[in-house]
């Protein structure tokens, strides 16, 4: 259920306004109120309200970084990202009606349109996992010129959790196990034909993240392959498909699949 909800709520919303990112950032900037600005990693945060209690969050977020470079290989973001935090939901929406009124509502957002990006969330009980999963993509889209949508969220869903949880205690976990006792493979090629926002439901959220914690926890072949993929976008090499650079590598791909997930405990 809960990425059932971030599906409808928590979303990354790119291509949906005409100004820039750094247009973005300086409407955003522009506003009054700003109670307290925090610093964490590329991160500046500006919120309506006092952040002391939200420090152990921003340590995570500052770690975010350095957990996405050192499980992809990818470089270090050069500028910093916006976040922009808000006390509750009506001060969220009225901020977002005022200044982003052509972005569709969302619990939280990324916003990306040229430049860093921004993330925009109120405080809410998901905060800690929306932020986190938000700054992902934020990240993600920081270091390279593109990232295929599926790729992109399932990394997403993958570290939006605490580093503690990420390998384990996924929700997604149980049923992708189940599955792979009955064979049931996600096919990556129907993830990677994805692209639109609108085409990601609950299927293709958990089959993302499933690739994803394969290509991280699997075979080595798996994880330097999504290496050298993203590397190939990092230089603006087309990177053809994911899956046939895997299946070149792993001809048994499938069965290895399974193996992983039935074999995967503490």
């Amino acid at each position: 259920m809960r990425s059932f909800l971030r599906q409808r709520w928590a979303v990354t919303v790119m291509g949906l306004i005409a100004w820039s990112g750094p247009a973005i950032a300086s409407r955003c900037a522009a506003a009054d109120g700003w109670t307290d600005i925090r610093v964490a990693g590329p991160f500046v945060c500006r919120a309506d309200f006092r952040l002391d209690d939200l420090q152990p969050l921003f340590a995570d977020l500052s770690q975010l970084q350095n957990d996405l470079v050192e499980s992809l290989q990818i470089p270090r973001a050069e500028d910093y990202i916006e976040l922009y935090l808000f006390h509750n939901e009506w001060t969220y929406r009225q901020y977002l009606s005022q200044y982003l009124p052509r972005v569709p509502y969302r619990r939280a957002l990324y916003l990306k349109s040229g430049g860093p990006g921004v993330v925009l969330a109120y405080r809410s009980r998901e905060l800690e996992v929306d932020l986190r999963h938000e700054c992902t993509h934020a990240l993600l889209h920081a270091a390279l010129p593109m990232v295929p949508l599926w790729l992109d969220e399932g990394l997403a869903e993958y570290f939006e959790l605490r580093p503690a949880q990420r390998a384990y205690d996924n929700s997604y976990l149980p049923l992708v196990r189940w599955n792979c006792r009955w064979g049931i493979v996600p096919k990556m090629q129907s993830l990677e034909k994805k692209g639109d926002l609108a085409e990601m439901g609950v299927w293709e959220y958990r089959a993302s993240w499933a690739w994803m914690h394969f290509c991280l926890h699997g075979p080595a072949d798996a994880r330097n392959e999504l290496i050298r993929f993203l590397d190939d976008i990092k230089h603006n090499s087309p990177p053809g498909q994911l899956s046939e650079r895997l299946a070149r590598r792993i001809p048994d791909l499938d069965r290895c699949f399974v193996k992983h997930f039935l074999a995967w405990s503490r």
